[in-house]
Order: structure tokens, then C-alpha cells, then sequence
């Protein structure tokens, strides 16, 4: 029995290392992808794009290969997931019930990626990042209509409202009201209260994502 507590115990030490490693190694590659674009894909002003907006490595500085048509689709789908900090087969579901649904295939992906609870916490300054916004979800210390959600996945509909859980996250809560001075129209935030409020579905031209969106709908009709 020792022994099997002991094993157990190991594993979970290797697992916890593992998922470290694999945080520390994303955190980097969405720097070395900015790099590869040319620019930071959340206007971060601290971006290492900003001062070395060329691709990592001896050759980064050298001219830039034209990209094939498929390239093309398959660099716009990728700027779309790694603004949301999504997995490919995350954003492979959003495509198939955008799809699905009735209207436009594009504006459907489009607002349901935008609509994210993650996507919002971010937008309105309670996380300086998708990331932390991602980690505060999933660790609870944001609530939607006043109950606790801790779903980063999560679609927010039009009116519900958004908060920090002030009294059990006073360090996130004196963060987040910093703010961010850019907040898309289609938001109501109030920082005093720290609440955030979706007042409408997002129009195409406001979501602040510098993605070619048609070229991923393309992308994935192939």
C-alpha cells in the first residue's frame, strides 16, 4: 500500500512538472509567433515583436518568403487561435456550430470567439492578458450574474454581467482597477463596482483581432 502511495504521489509530481514546462514553453512560443507575423497580436507595447519584428533565428532577418495560397489561410487561422489562446480542435468546434447555425458562417465564428468569458475578462482590463484572464476563470474568481463561473470557454450573452469576486480576490480586484483605457463599444464597464457588462453582440469592424476571418472560414472549407 505504501508503495502505491508513493507511486501515486510521484506521478502527480511528474504531471505537475510537465504542465509547468508545457505553460512556460507557450508563454514563449506566443512571443515567437508575434515575431513570425511581424507584429504583437494583442498590441502589447512590451512585445518583443515591437523592437524585432522579424522571425526568430539566424535567418530571421532575411527576406521574408512569399507565402503559398494554402500559407496564407493557414497563417490567418493561426493569428485567429493564438489571440484566443486556443487549441486547434477548440477552434475547430467554434467553426463547425458557426457552421451549422443560421447566418453568416463568418460573423457567427467570429462573435462566438469574441463572446468568450475569457475574451471579455480580458477586453475589459480585469486581466492583463488572455492568459491571467484564462488563469483567474479557472480559479474562480469570476462571477457572472453573481454566481461563480469558472468556465474561460463560456459564451456570455448580451446583458449579463461580469465581476470579481472583490472580497475573496482583493490583489485581482485592486489590478483590475487599473482598467483598460481601449473598451470595445459593445461593453459597459464600471470600475468602481468592477463589473462589466455586454450590452450587445460585437459588430465585425469593432473586435479588435487584425485577422482576415474570411481567410479562415476558406481555410477551413477546403
Amino acid at each position: 500500500m505504501q508503495f502505491i502511495r508513493t507511486q501515486f504521489r510521484a506521478s502527480n509530481f511528474l504531471k505537475h512538472k510537465e504542465r509547468d514546462r508545457f505553460m512556460s514553453t507557450a508563454s514563449q512560443a506566443k512571443h515567437k509567433f508575434c515575431r513570425r507575423v511581424g507584429q504583437c497580436l494583442w498590441g502589447d507595447p512590451k512585445c518583443p515583436s515591437v523592437k524585432r519584428p522579424y522571425p526568430a533565428g539566424p535567418h530571421g532577418k532575411g527576406r521574408r518568403a512569399k507565402l503559398s495560397t494554402y500559407g496564407a489561410l493557414l497563417m490567418e487561422k493561426q493569428k485567429l487561435r493564438n489571440h484566443y489562446a486556443i487549441s486547434e480542435k477548440q477552434l475547430q468546434i467554434a467553426y463547425a456550430k458557426a457552421k451549422a447555425g443560421l447566418g453568416q458562417t463568418h460573423e457567427r465564428l467570429f462573435r462566438s470567439l469574441e463572446q468568450r468569458l475569457d475574451a471579455l475578462v480580458y477586453r475589459a482590463g480585469f486581466a492583463p492578458t488572455i492568459f491571467a484572464a484564462k488563469q483567474i476563470i479557472n480559479h474562480g474568481h469570476i462571477l457572472v450574474n453573481g454566481k461563480r463561473l469558472d468556465r474561460a470557454s463560456a459564451i456570455v450573452k448580451p446583458g449579463w454581467v461580469i465581476s470579481i469576486n472583490a472580497e475573496k480576490s482583493p490583489a485581482i480586484a485592486e489590478m483590475a482597477k487599473k482598467g483598460n483605457s481601449t473598451i470595445p463599444p459593445y461593453m459597459e464597464v464600471d470600475l468602481e463596482a468592477l463589473k462589466v457588462t455586454l450590452v450587445r453582440e460585437p459588430n465585425l469592424d469593432e473586435i479588435p483581432v487584425n485577422v482576415q476571418i474570411m481567410s479562415v472560414i476558406e481555410y477551413y472549407a477546403r
